[in-house]
C-alpha cells in the first residue's frame, strides 16, 4: 500500500489545477481553424500514443473484465461527449465562465446520489447546492444575453462529467488508472474514426479534417500531452493525499483559468460572473468540507473489530 505522502498529492493536485485550463486555453485557440472533430479525435489518438507503451515498458497489466469492458465503454462515450461539449463551450464563452459553470458538477452529483443511489442528503448540502446553482445562474446570465442558448452548453458538459465520474468510481478498484487510460484513448479513437469519416463524406464542417499548419500540429499535440498529463496527476494525487484534502483544491482551477484567460485572450469575468464564481466555489467547498465531516462521523460510530 502506497504511504500518503500529503505535500506530494497537493503539488500533483495544483499540477492537474494548472494543465487542465492551459489544454482548454490551448483547444480554445484553435478552435476557430481546426474542426471540433479533428480537436477531439487528436486528443484521445494523443493520450493513447503516449499511454499504450508506457504500459508495455512498465508492465502494466491492461486486462478487464467482460463488466469492466462494458463500463469502459461508457465512460469512453461520456468522456467524447464532455470534451466535445467543452470544447464548443470555449469557442463562444470565456475560459473562466465555461470553466466556472462546469464546476456545477458536484452538486449535481450530490443530486444524482440522492435521486438514483438513494444516498442521504441534509438540508445542509441541499442548501449548498441551490446556492452552488445561484451562482452559476449568475454566471450564465450575462453569457445568456450575449451568445444565447450556448451558455447553457457548460450545464450539459457538468451532467455528462458527473455520470462520466460516477461510471469512473465504478471501474476504478477493478483496472490500473494509466491501463484505462489508455483503453479509453483507444476506444475512443476506434468510435471517432468511422463518425468522422462519414461526416467528412456528407460534408459536415465540424467532423471535416483540415491540413494544419506546423504550428497548428505543435498545439494539437500540446492539447493530448496536456490533457493526459492532467488526468494523471490527478489520479496519482489521489495515491498519496486523501480525496478528503485534495477535493477543495480543485476549485484553484477557476482562479487558475481566470488568469489564463486573461493572459491569452484578455478575458475577464464581468462583476456578476464574478459574484457567480464566489458563489460556486464557497458552495462547492463548502459541500465538500461537509462530505469530510460526515465521513468522520461515520467512521467514529464504527465499532472496532475484535
Amino acid at each position: 500500500m502506497t504511504p500518503d505522502r500529503p505535500v506530494l498529492g497537493i503539488l500533483l493536485m495544483l499540477g492537474f489545477c494548472i494543465l487542465a485550463p492551459l489544454g482548454d486555453a490551448v483547444a480554445k485557440i484553435l478552435g476557430p481553424t481546426i474542426p471540433l472533430g479533428q480537436l477531439v479525435f487528436t486528443r484521445f489518438a494523443v493520450q493513447a500514443i503516449l499511454l499504450i507503451p508506457l504500459i508495455a515498458i512498465a508492465g502494466i497489466n491492461w486486462r478487464l473484465s467482460p463488466r469492466a469492458w462494458r463500463l469502459a465503454f461508457v465512460r469512453t462515450v461520456l468522456h467524447i461527449f464532455g470534451i466535445g461539449g467543452m470544447f464548443i463551450s470555449l469557442q463562444y464563452l470565456p475560459l473562466a465562465d465555461a470553466i466556472a459553470i462546469v464546476f456545477v458538477m458536484p452538486f449535481i452529483m450530490l443530486l444524482l446520489g440522492r435521486l438514483v443511489l438513494n444516498e442521504e442528503v441534509g438540508p445542509h448540502r441541499l442548501s449548498a447546492c441551490a446556492l452552488g446553482f445561484i451562482g452559476t445562474m449568475l454566471v450564465i446570465q450575462p453569457n445568456f444575453l450575449a451568445v444565447g442558448w450556448i451558455a447553457l452548453l457548460p450545464v450539459g458538459v457538468a451532467v455528462v462529467f458527473a455520470l462520466f465520474m460516477l461510471t469512473t468510481r465504478q471501474i476504478a478498484k477493478e483496472a490500473d488508472p494509466i491501463a484505462l487510460q489508455a483503453v479509453s484513448g483507444t476506444m475512443a479513437m476506434v468510435l471517432l474514426l468511422p463518425v468522422l469519416g462519414l461526416g467528412h463524406v456528407a460534408g459536415f464542417a465540424s467532423l471535416g479534417f483540415v491540413p494544419p499548419e506546423p504550428v497548428e500540429w505543435q498545439l494539437l499535440a500540446a492539447i493530448g500531452v496536456l490533457g493526459t498529463a492532467a488526468h494523471l496527476f490527478m489520479t496519482w494525487s489521489l495515491r498519496y493525499a486523501p480525496g478528503a484534502t485534495l477535493a477543495p483544491m480543485q476549485y484553484l482551477e477557476i482562479p487558475v483559468a481566470t488568469l489564463v484567460g486573461f493572459w491569452l485572450f484578455s478575458e475577464l469575468p464581468d462583476t456578476l460572473a464574478a459574484w457567480g464564481i464566489t458563489l460556486t466555489v464557497v458552495a462547492g467547498v463548502y459541500v465538500v468540507l461537509r462530505e469530510q465531516a460526515t465521513a468522520r462521523r461515520l467512521a467514529r460510530s464504527v465499532p472496532p473489530t475484535v
